[in-house]
């Protein structure tokens, strides 16, 4: 019914926070961050604003606990990628319910998880849910850009808001998605780094009349096929393994058989080859990878420029290094660029898995039917800079999701959407998971 507490209608919260416009750059969060701190004081909760930005602020909440456990903290961003040269077909930040489904940017990444958040929080304030340690909600700006001005701020400047925190839930995981008609539930436990790369080529210059050979674009198109036909070295990281071991284990045979020749680095580029679309899960958690995705070079047309540029998004896997990802780039293109690192985020460290079998519990419960396994994300998190204070952070989003509908191709992407039905389901496990803290 409209006239119930918010928190036991997390879908229409998602609907409210869609439509703050929160793209990001600018991102201007500030109106979205006061309705949720107008939910959260309506409710008689005490929160803190954190800004290094007024129009950026980052909100904190704290429901006390009984002091026999360490803090738990909640978090997630309520920023949103552009929507710039999309075509949707709804309005993406109308929120529109429309067959079954709600659609705008930011369903999924990650208003759709901050209204689990918040509506569990609000839960355990109005039950008085009685937890052996505090529990901690900050909703944060700026993830989409980095965290400056929101979780990498807050872990620098705002330490003692976290202080004795060993667990956080944030994004990503907790979703469904299936192998071998297996329904599977993967939580996030580590994540892949940022290595951003820039390749300069050189070349002589000339009149744009008299074509040249070899030149900065030549170079250019080498390593843009190079990159476009093959991937960097495959390597099997001990958190990849955790996660095709436990796939593995729970399908039947041969096809069990079959994906635990990923364990096996020399038998990982034929197996990917038969694996076809499902490979796409594969692939990024097996290398490092390069994304060509800015070119610069010319400013006049009839001009052969003597220099151009490629910016790449690389990510690295846990445990290497960016000379590393260098070296696997050099040896598949050849000495053709001056390369460097135009930016390095480190990952988290190894996982600290002491709270995941309490999160893979409540999933088997809310769905027996379905497998959690524990999972390496391939993109990256604000679960690094609260990293640098020690956190744990675990994806558990969780959304028991139609097989027919791959979210995952809607993040950042045109008609973003979120069936209605899975936020009472991801409210319900994430109020589980606080009340076995």
């Amino acid at each position: 019914m409209s006239d119930s507490p918010i928190y036991e209608r997390p879908a229409a919260l998602l609907q409210q926070l869609i439509r703050f416009d929160t793209t990001n750059p600018p991102g201007n969060e500030a109106a979205c961050v006061g309705y949720i701190d107008g939910l959260l004081r309506q409710a008689g909760i005490e929160t803190t604003l954190l800004a290094l930005d007024p129009n950026r602020p980052n909100l904190i909440a704290r429901l006390p606990g009984r002091g026999e456990a360490p803090p738990l903290l909640l978090q997630g961003h309520v920023d949103v990628v552009t929507t710039a040269g999309q075509v949707w077909q709804q309005p993406p930040f109308a929120a529109n319910l429309v067959d079954g489904y709600i659609w705008g940017r930011g369903a999924v990444d990650m208003k759709g998880g901050v209204a689990m958040m918040v509506s569990a929080f609000l839960r355990a304030a109005a039950e008085n849910l009685d937890t052996a340690g505090d529990l901690i909600l900050a909703i944060v700006s700026d993830e989409e850009s980095g965290g400056i001005y929101g979780a990498k701020f807050l872990a620098q400047q705002h330490p003692e808001q976290f202080a004795g925190v060993q667990y956080a839930i944030g994004e990503f995981g907790g979703f469904t998605m299936y192998v071998g008609g297996q329904r599977f539930y993967p939580i996030m436990v580590t994540e892949k780094q940022i290595c951003s790369l820039k390749a300069t080529f050189h070349g002589p210059a000339g009149h744009g009349s008299r074509p040249l050979r070899g030149g900065a674009m030549a170079k250019l198109g080498h390593v843009l096929q190079q990159l476009d036909q093959h991937s960097l070295p495959p390597h099997l990281t001990p958190a990849a393994r955790q996660t095709i071991e436990a796939i593995a284990a729970a399908l039947p045979a041969p096809l069990n058989q079959f994906l635990a020749q990923l364990l096996q680095p020399a038998q990982i580029p034929a197996t990917l080859n038969a694996l076809g679309d499902q490979a796409l899960f594969f692939v990024p958690m097996l290398h490092n990878t390069i994304s060509p995705t800015i070119v610069r070079g010319g400013d006049k047309i009839n001009v052969i420029p003597a220099e151009v540029t490629l910016e790449m998004d690389g990510r690295l896997l846990p445990g290497f290094a960016p000379d590393d990802i260098i070296g696997e780039l050099r040896a598949l293109v050849g000495d053709v660029a001056d390369i460097e690192v135009t930016r390095y985020d480190p990952g988290p460290p190894p996982p600290n898995m002491g709270w995941y079998e309490t999160l893979a519990g409540v999933l088997r419960e809310a769905d027996p039917a379905g497998v959690p396994i524990p999972l390496m994300l391939t993109g990256v998190t604000d679960a690094r800079h609260f990293a640098q204070l020690g956190i744990q952070t675990y994806g558990f989003l969780p959304m028991n999701l139609p097989p027919e509908f791959n979210f995952a191709q809607t993040i950042h992407a045109a008609d973003e959407r979120i069936p209605a039905g899975v936020l009472a389901f991801g409210t319900h496990c994430i109020y589980t998971a606080l009340q076995r803290m």
